[in-house]
């Protein structure tokens, strides 16, 4: 387990099999068995409070800032990505080169098992992402998405979140 410069604003629980470094928590953050968790010192990471990673996740700010709200559900095997390309062959850099970009993802946000979160996506409050989905774009507050590349499937009624 490796952890480094990170700042805690009140408690959280880490699984020991994690390593986090370059990181903000909030209040009663959790983190599941076996995550990677980083941003870089130019890039902290931050995670609000309430949020929770499932096992097996990989959230890479290392490149761009990675931001993650308030009550946040991630599920195991979610990876997100500030950076992506070729980064051992220069050549093939002349054609694709590496993505740099910020990720944001709003409160109350549930992202899926094993969903994919690629750089320059912005979530807005409230949204779903199905498993197994490749997210290559943003989508606004209460939208539900999902597939290979992900795709608006129905917005959530705002009004069903203020029920009893």
């Amino acid at each position: 387990m490796k952890l480094e410069n990170i700042t805690l604003v009140g408690c959280a629980t880490v699984d020991p099999t994690s390593s986090i470094n370059n990181v903000r928590l909030g209040e009663n953050v959790k983190i599941a068995k076996r995550c990677s968790i980083y941003g870089s010192k130019e890039n902290i990471l931050e995670i609000g409070h309430d949020s929770y990673i499932g096992m097996n996740s990989i959230i890479n700010g290392y490149s761009a800032k990675l931001t993650i709200g308030a009550h946040v559900s991630i599920a195991q095997n979610v990876n997100m990505m500030t950076d992506s390309g070729p980064n051992a062959s220069e050549l093939l850099q002349k054609i694709y080169p590496i993505e740099k970009e910020e990720i944001k993802i709003g409160d109350h946000c549930w992202i899926g098992t094993s969903a994919i979160i690629m750089p320059g996506v912005k979530l807005g409050n409230f949204c779903i992402v199905a498993a197994n989905s490749y997210v290559n774009s943003s989508f606004d507050d209460y939208s539900i998405i999902g597939g290979t590349p992900a795709r608006l499937i129905k917005k959530i009624d705002p009004a069903e979140l203020q029920k009893d």
